[in-house]
């Protein structure tokens, strides 16, 4: 059980990658295909809304047929094949449809993963085990900073994307082969997408999740980019070290989550605390935009680390939910996260192209900045009537 689980992580470290490195390939999409950044962040945006389409059909097969068949196809498929179209692209349309395909591929894996904790594993451990799968795939955003700009440098971002392919078509073989499905019990009622609505307390938790991930992934997965190259002057490097150290503070923040939720004792108010940090490093970016790249990346980090609430808030939700309906539960929480992201991408693509042609270099990021902020802020609101875990 703990090789498939340890193959579905390695799965998420793709996914994790594909939603991350248009960021720092930005300036050679620019010069190669003519790809601006309201392309990149439509392309992003896509693989963000394929990957929020898939989750209602993945949570019915994992209910169904289980997360090896799920995990192990789609990742073949969506995951190998659109990263062989993105590594033949000759324009930004051929970039927007391997999106789509890689954002399908990488659909099932991290909730293949969760269906198995939640089947397998006493749900007062959920939220440890949900943290350190995120916290380990969110390695993948650190490959897809610095090193993914060395390997673009070095080899060519064509070639690079032919060896994502290799990687994962070989994973999702792995995944095929190794994970075992969890064992049903018999006579267990079935579960539908009617019965996950009628659970009210979830209903205060669908917008903080809609929004929590929201900037965190627009913000690393492109804008970071276009933002330090403009208002900054920055180039690949910097903007390859910058990425990484957004993404190891990331990383740190999934790996913290779990055990605060546990010293603290409410999932609701580690939820809350995290979110308000978060809001003010945006607050701040907002402020003081062009007050220098050392303080910028400072920002960048702080919202990378006090915005790795995904797990706890899918915790939070989980600890809501019957046996029968943690696929489609779970599911449904993620398309929430997921789709938020793509909601935010296509919105702040919008607003960067209204802002043209801009006042000052920075004026554009500082309107996406305040997107960002408003949004967090009304998610915040909402999630302050919800009910804690256990109550």
């Amino acid at each position: 059980m703990m090789r498939g689980v340890a193959l579905l992580g390695l799965g998420y470290v793709l996914s994790q990658f594909f939603r991350a490195f248009l960021a720092v390939l930005s300036p050679s999409l620019r010069v190669d295909l003519g790809a601006t950044p309201e392309d990149l962040a439509f392309a992003s945006g896509l693989w963000f809304f394929s990957f929020a389409a898939m989750q209602l059909p993945v949570g019915w097969a994992l209910d169904t047929v289980g997360p090896r068949r799920t995990a192990a196809s789609l990742l073949l498929i969506g995951g190998g094949g659109g990263a062989a179209l993105f590594a033949v692209a000759t324009q930004p349309l051929h970039i927007n449809l391997a999106m789509v395909l890689i954002g399908i591929g990488c659909a099932p894996v991290l909730m293949g993963a969760y269906y198995i904790f939640a089947r397998e594993f006493a749900p007062s451990r959920f939220v440890v085990l949900a943290s350190v799968m995120v916290g380990i795939g969110t390695f993948g955003n650190l490959v897809a900073s610095y090193p993914m700009a060395i390997a673009a440098e070095t080899i060519g971002w064509r070639a690079s994307l032919w060896g994502l392919c290799a990687i994962t078509t070989l994973t999702a073989i792995g995944i095929w082969c190794v994970v075992r499905d969890p064992a049903t019990p018999e006579g267990e009622q079935r579960g539908s997408l009617l019965g996950v609505f009628k659970i009210k307390a979830l209903w205060f938790i669908f917008p903080i999740m809609s929004v929590s991930y929201a900037q965190v992934g627009a913000l690393r997965g492109l804008w970071i980019g276009p933002y330090f190259e403009d208002v900054f002057g920055a180039n690949a490097h910097q903007i390859g070290w910058a990425t990484l150290l957004m993404g190891i503070a990331m990383v740190a923040g999934s790996l913290a989550y779990g055990p605060l939720d546990r010293f603290v004792g409410s999932t609701k108010w580690v939820i809350i605390g995290g979110t308000a940090l978060n809001l003010l490093a945006l607050i701040a970016l907002v402020m003081f935009p062009d007050s220098g790249i050392i303080l910028a990346t400072a920002l960048m980090a702080a919202i990378g680390l006090f915005g790795a609430t995904y797990a706890v808030i899918i915790a939070h939700g989980r600890s809501f939910m019957p046996p029968q309906l943690i696929g489609r539960g779970m599911t449904l929480l993620n398309l929430c996260s997921i789709g938020g992201v793509g909601v935010a991408q296509f919105l702040s693509g919008r607003v960067y192209a209204v802002s043209q042609p801009a006042v000052t270099a920075q004026a554009p990021y500082v309107l996406i900045f305040t997107l960002f902020a408003a949004l967090m802020a009304a998610g915040l609101f909402v999630y302050l009537f919800s009910r804690d875990a256990g109550e």
